[in-house]
């Protein structure tokens, strides 16, 4: 059984913080359909349920996203369903998510440079760091998110 913790009642002011900058984040012009794939992605290889779902439905009912898309998404690579600007964000995502593997960090990063502006990779980068860290909140202390 995993341990339970409400870490939003205990620290509320962090979070609330936190749900200010994923906003700012969101507002620096990526694509919020690729901003949704990117979160849903991380959110698989994190192994958060919840955010997978809240995601995964974001992408559909908020900005158009097919299902059918949604459900290739862990085998973007050997899928066609993915342009190649998707697919650099998507590895870049993996990498960034896993950090295990310093080369194919360095090399998804090197291939964002073909289809995304600086701004854009700052955007991406810190878009990831976030996701990152309400999975990793949600998963360590078995939690949903606040209601943002």
């Amino acid at each position: 059984m995993t341990r339970t913790i409400n870490a939003y009642g205990i620290i509320p002011d962090v979070f609330a913080t936190a749900r200010r900058l994923n906003g700012d984040i969101e507002g620096l012009g990526l694509d919020m359909t690729l901003v949704e794939l990117v979160k849903t992605r991380a959110s698989q290889i994190n192994g958060c349920a919840y955010c997978v779902h809240m995601h995964g439905g974001d992408a559909v009912k908020k900005y158009g996203e097919k299902p059918e898309r949604l459900y290739l998404l862990p085998t973007w690579r050997e899928s066609p369903a993915f342009d190649a600007r998707e697919r650099a964000a998507l590895a870049y995502a993996e990498a960034m998510t896993r950090m295990d593997d310093h080369d194919a960090l360095v090399q998804a990063a090197t291939a964002l440079d073909d289809h995304f502006s600086e701004k854009e990779v700052v955007a991406l980068t810190a878009l990831l760091a976030m996701i990152n860290f309400w999975n990793r909140i949600a998963v360590g202390f078995g939690t949903q998110h606040a209601p943002v």
